[in-house]
């Protein structure tokens, strides 16, 4: 199991500190950070620790930031593979590693070395998030789909962006520019990583792990997504992401058409892409009649046309779910965090991430070929 953050968030050094940490800072830097999340010595906090000033960055979940690479390109990381297969030897080890080196080296040691599923899943968080609640969120995700026996996940690239702390309406407008910067540095990383694979399948010594790597993209967090799919290039895209899914979409429903040129382009990186909407979500309503010039949201009202993407695209209507899990105010009132307050949103996902053939999913009525209701 691991949990890695990438991110553009400024890189700080705290008083009397002797390492580098993120900052809550609203401001971005062109490239991301990796740094891994330490459970080892996680310990739940108690409500009287979440009162006090200092839980916060590290006091809340503690993280190590990856040193950069000594030298760009992977090369090294095959050559410790391969010294560590006794095939090719070697004076460089996991130590010389840094950045997506040390992260993809990771990741492929983890997943090769097992026949069980250890899928990989990408997080892109949305709308009004600092560094600590991301971190809070991390915790969440965690129990969520890597200690649940439910789901076939057991690694977590989070990505971390930074959005406003702030709920103030004109904050929408900085995390709108915020997010086009953060896409064009997940677009970079998109690279990188399909680099790596390029070259993990082009030698005869390293055999592919047979994993799964999904992503999962929640309100804004699409429009980081939508940024970095406009800077792909179609020809030089790879079918590389088993499971996209795109929750509660803060984006317009016109993504799919030829025309916005940015969503069109998942058919051609995923097997498959679900949107999961929710009619009543009023964060989108809000979004959509104070701040989108009335432009409905993929999230609330579903796509104007995926005719042409029904083979892949499926939508699933989550209008109907229970909070069950989470039931306060800001659930019950905004239904925008499906995935979080409800057990009937996250079975489904399971399923998806698992690969369940769509008609045969549980707890779903069909609507026509590729649109589904999740039912009690």
């Amino acid at each position: 199991m691991a949990v890695y953050i990438l991110s553009n968030r400024k890189i700080i050094r705290h008083k009397g500190e002797k390492i580098d940490s993120f900052s809550n800072d609203e401001y971005s830097i062109p490239n991301f950070r990796i740094a891994k999340c330490d459970f080892d010595n996680y310990k739940e906090p108690t409500a009287a620790a979440k009162k006090k000033k200092d839980y916060t960055n590290r006091n809340i979940l503690n993280y190590k930031l990856f040193s950069e690479p000594e030298k760009q390109g992977y090369q090294d990381v095959f050559n410790v593979l391969l010294n560590e297969k006794g095939i090719k030897k070697s004076t460089l080890t996991a130590n010389n590693l840094g950045g997506t080196q040390k992260m993809f080296y990771e990741l492929y040691k983890n997943m090769s070395s097992t026949k069980d599923r250890s899928d990989v899943l990408i997080f892109i968080h949305g709308y009004a998030y600092d560094f600590d609640d991301e971190l809070k969120a991390i915790i969440d995700l965690k129990k969520i789909f890597i200690d649940n026996s439910s789901s076939p996940i057991e690694h977590i690239l989070f990505i971390s962006w930074p959005a406003s702390s702030s709920i103030v309406p004109l904050t929408y407008f900085d995390d709108k520019a915020s997010s086009i910067n953060s896409g064009a540095s997940l677009m970079r990383l998109f690279y990188f990583y399909t680099q790596f694979l390029k070259d993990i399948f082009s030698n005869r010594d390293l055999a592919p792990c047979n994993q799964r790597i999904h992503i999962m993209a929640h309100s804004m967090g699409n429009r980081v997504l939508q940024s970095m799919l406009y800077s792909l290039k179609k020809e030089n895209i790879l079918r590389v992401i088993d499971q996209v899914l795109l929750l509660n979409s803060d984006v317009s429903y016109k993504v799919f058409d030829e025309s916005e040129n940015s969503f069109n382009k998942l058919p051609l990186l995923a097997n498959r892409v679900s949107i999961y909407l929710n009619r009543k979500d009023a964060i989108l309503g809000i979004s959509q009649f104070t701040k989108n010039i009335l432009t409905p949201r993929l999230g609330k009202n579903g796509p104007s046309n995926i005719d042409q993407f029904k083979d892949i695209v499926s939508i699933i209507d989550c209008t109907f779910i229970e909070n069950d899990i989470l039931n306060s105010f800001k659930f019950e009132f905004g239904n925008h965090w499906g995935y979080l307050s409800s057990s009937q949103a996250q079975n489904d996902i399971f399923q998806n991430l698992y690969g369940v053939d769509r008609n045969l999913i549980t707890n779903r009525t069909k609507n026509n070929e590729n649109t589904f209701t999740i039912i009690s």
